[in-house]
């Protein structure tokens, strides 16, 4: 296996629910150790793609590539032994637990091996200290923005190589919003891959590598995070109006 083998590639993948299509042969390949972004307006197949590379949803058609191997059959937690971490939209957490027990779950895959465990939590504490105090507290008293470093911990507890999150930026106060971001790219520099979707699109790419914008269920466009920011097109489709040339973009284009 060669170097530049990607860590993470979906190759023209069609899924949806169930039997209607939302993504329509789309392509996308994540890079080692650098943040790609996947942008684009409400119902554009954004979360779909994701939720393919992680397993939870079905691919109809196409095929998913870890590090050169095809785990397009593979059920959800089998990927996670294969470094995939997920980060659910929505700063889901079990409430009724405290922030060590939530974290606990996500240390299941380490087989009760105590010191990759206390490596794990370790690790994650120093990315989100304002946690450590907060280790006896139910996880439902939390603010926000506490829940979804909860969440990302949580997901970091695995030991991933690949850490994919869907929206971590929704319904923060522009704080947390900054320290998530700030997390991610931290993690980023460390060698993680990670592919985020995200709302705030300017937010996003400027700590980003890559990305992709998707229109209809498929990509427009797709290139270095820096020339996605200062396209005329993307600026217009983020403010409101519809480039003329995603308009003509279809499930029947494929």
């Amino acid at each position: 296996m060669t170097a530049d083998i990607p860590p993470l590639e979906l190759c023209e993948i069609t899924s949806g629910y169930g039997d209607v299509p939302v993504i329509r042969r789309i392509s996308m390949v994540f890079p080692k150790g650098l943040i790609t972004t996947i942008i684009g307006s409400n119902g554009a197949g954004k979360s779909t793609a994701i939720k393919v590379a992680s397993g939870l949803l079905r691919a109809w058609n196409g095929s998913i590539r870890v590090r050169g191997t095809d785990i397009t059959r593979e059920p959800a937690d089998r990927r996670v032994h294969r470094g995939i971490a997920y980060v659910p939209q929505g700063r889901i957490v079990v409430p009724e637990m405290s922030v060590r027990d939530n974290l606990m779950i996500g240390a299941h895959i380490l087989g009760g091996n105590r010191a990759a465990i206390e490596a794990a939590l370790q690790r994650v504490l120093e990315l989100f200290p304002a946690l450590k105090p907060l280790m006896k507290q139910q996880a439902d008293t939390m603010s926000g923005g506490e829940q979804q470093m909860l969440a990302i911990g949580r997901a970091l507890m695995t030991t991933p190589d690949i850490l994919m999150l869907d929206e971590p930026s929704l319904g923060l106060s522009p704080k947390f919003v900054d320290i998530v971001f700030e997390k991610l790219f931290s993690l980023r520099a460390e060698g993680m891959t990670i592919a985020m979707v995200e709302q705030k699109a300017s937010h996003a790419l400027g700590i980003s590598d890559r990305g992709y914008v998707m229109h209809l269920g498929q990509v427009a466009c797709e290139g270095p995070a820096p020339d996605l920011l200062a396209n005329d097109d993307i600026k217009r489709l983020f403010l409101g109006e519809i480039p003329e040339s995603m308009k003509t973009l279809s499930f029947n284009d494929a």
